[in-house]
């Protein structure tokens, strides 16, 4: 007989609402009491003028075979603050980036200008989640020529590298942390610190040494 793994995740957390409760909770990296199934979703969404569907992205992309393809997404702070997340498809290899709003012109900026800073042959494309902080993509393209693709509905697991990504990072800005206290030269940091753990996907290399090999 086989469960898939939903169906795993279900049954701990339902039996975690007795009294061992606080005990489970304290062995999960992200602390949360519940879980939502990745089916279910509370955030609105508006509409994205001529979004491109992840639906149309290259097989190269998909496929991890080329790199220089990222996933990106906004980490959330106390008191409305931000952090962006960028992560290389193939490598794994994440930058973080301050962003001073949530607006589409803050975020766009800012990661218009920290995209520029890569070598052309890691400038491709950009898949992100359906949020309106990215409703300006059309000049985050005329900028860095990346092309952006936006995943489906309350689909956010379908930029999946990210999303890993961000829970790893929950381990240098806990739920609650105040994220413009953080300067880009702290996030430069920590996101160093990440690109040299290794990492069991990429056959114990790290992110950096696997962009480097990737580049050579």
């Amino acid at each position: 007989m086989q469960v898939s793994h939903e169906t795993i995740y279900r049954s701990l957390f339902m039996q975690a609402r007795g009294v061992l409760k606080k005990e489970l909770i304290g062995h999960l990296r992200s602390r949360r009491p519940t879980r939502r199934s990745k089916h279910v979703s509370s955030q609105p969404r508006g509409q994205i003028i001529d979004a491109i569907s992840i639906r149309e992205r290259p097989a190269q992309i998909e496929d991890r075979a080329v790199p220089g393809h990222w996933e990106g997404d906004l980490i959330t702070g106390s008191g409305n603050t931000h952090i962006a997340t960028l992560v290389e498809r193939q490598s794994r290899f994440t930058m973080l980036v301050k962003v001073n709003g949530k607006d589409t012109v803050s975020v766009v900026s800012a990661l218009s200008k920290q995209i520029r800073k890569l070598p052309a042959e890691l400038r491709k494309s950009l898949t992100w989640d359906r949020g309106m902080e990215l409703a300006n993509h059309k000049e985050l393209t005329m900028a860095t020529n990346v092309a952006v693709y936006f995943c489906d509905p309350q689909s956010p697991w379908q930029r999946g590298t990210n999303e890993n990504t961000n829970r790893l990072l929950r381990q240098y800005f806990p739920k609650g942390t105040a994220l413009s206290t953080y300067s880009q030269r702290d996030l430069d940091k920590i996101a160093s610190e990440l690109n040299q753990r290794p990492r069991k996907t990429l056959g114990f290399q790290t992110p950096a040494d696997k962009l480097d090999d990737l580049l050579q």
